[in-house]
């Protein structure tokens, strides 16, 4: 019986995958040294199968692009530490928190928004650091939604995840887990059914798979999914608009109609953070607009994620896809419909309010 592959963890191991050439640069070295890698054996054969400089290839696998650096890039682009008041918290919204219980993932994005602050090595919370992370739950009854964030959480084990997701069972303010998560998609072997039971065991729990290319919806990640669909467990994406990956109405549209048919609704597509040496995966916010109209025209609206920036400093998700709305004035509006058409609309109801009494 043939070894189980391994993640490829190094330029050493990708080049014996077969994915990088006989010689590393200096510059790749240096990418290397300074932001974590790591792909999957599952990944690896998607990018066998595909465009070897592909869109799945393109997100996972080091390139020395990734050493320029723009002014305005961020080691903290969207302001987690601001906002948390204890370790492994980020309260930015008032009925829902991030709980971060490690800093590890499966694979390492190149895009990563945190990739200053994941990889191997970088330590996650202790006993007594998540004894006081859920203290702080606890104590602010507003919080509604607790969100498990990356590293990636489901690379936990079932039996971690549980006995968390129980003692969050036993606060009466919370109602809902959420996990934001590549493994479906990078290790769908891990979706087991101590997994699954794992994630019943505590307040409803929905899984936010994160997924940008639709070449990635392989047989086995597919598999994974139906097995957490069928589990009872409701199941939202999210992908990063990414220039040579995805930015195209064709290739989201592939994307989103297959993750729709899978029981996947698509939720979020964020604009790239500004994560140092992510440049050249950023689209600008109008070509993103562009995308989502292109989107619009020809997809059912189960197809269609809101198009989100996350602000930097923390000030949280704006919606930027372009308005419906070109002109308002005394209840009259203009409107545009999907093909670009504009149309004029009298709201009866707003001119009824305004009608002075005739007691």
């Amino acid at each position: 019986m043939a070894a189980a592959e391994k993640s490829a963890r190094s330029l050493g191991d990708l080049q014996a995958a077969g994915l990088l050439g006989a010689e590393v640069t200096p510059d790749l070295a240096a990418v290397a040294g300074r932001y974590a890698v790591s792909v999957t054996p599952g990944v690896l054969r998607a990018i066998r199968g595909g465009d070897p400089e592909g869109g799945v290839a393109r997100q996972y696998l080091p390139s020395s692009e990734e050493l320029q650096e723009f002014p305005a890039e961020l080691d903290d682009p969207i302001g987690d530490g601001p906002h948390s008041p204890v370790k492994g918290v980020v309260h930015r919204y008032d009925d829902r928190v991030l709980l971060n219980l490690l800093k590890t993932c499966a694979v390492y994005c190149r895009f990563c928004f945190r990739r200053e602050m994941v990889g191997p090595g970088a330590r996650g919370l202790d006993s007594a650091e998540l004894e006081a992370a859920l203290d702080y739950i606890r104590g602010e009854e507003r919080i509604w939604e607790v969100i498990f964030s990356g590293g990636d959480p489901l690379t936990l084990s079932a039996r971690r995840i549980r006995a968390v997701l129980e003692e969050l069972a036993r606060i009466p303010h919370v109602g809902v887990a959420r996990f934001h998560t590549r493994v479906p998609a990078v290790a769908p072997e891990l979706v087991t059914e101590e997994l699954l039971a794992a994630l019943r065991a505590g307040p409803t729990a929905f899984v936010v798979l994160h997924v940008n290319h639709p070449d990635e919806l392989t047989a086995e990640v597919r598999a994974a999914i139906a097995r957490l669909a069928d589990a009872g467990i409701p199941l939202l994406s999210q992908s990063v608009l990414l220039k040579g990956v995805n930015n195209s109405a064709e290739v989201l549209g592939r994307l989103f109609r297959a993750l729709v048919q899978n029981r996947v609704k698509p939720y979020y597509l964020h604009h790239a953070d500004l994560a140092r040496g992510t440049g050249h995966f950023r689209t600008s916010i109008a070509e993103g607009q562009e995308i989502v109209d292109g989107l619009r025209q020809g997809h059912s609206g189960l197809c269609i994620p809101a198009y989100v920036l996350d602000l930097p400093g923390g000030a949280g998700k704006v919606p930027v896809a372009r308005s419906w709305i070109l002109g308002e004035a005394e209840g009259s509006y203009l409107l545009r419909d999907r093909h670009g058409a504009e149309h004029a609309y009298r709201d009866h109801a707003a001119a009824q309010q305004k009608r002075p009494d005739r007691g």
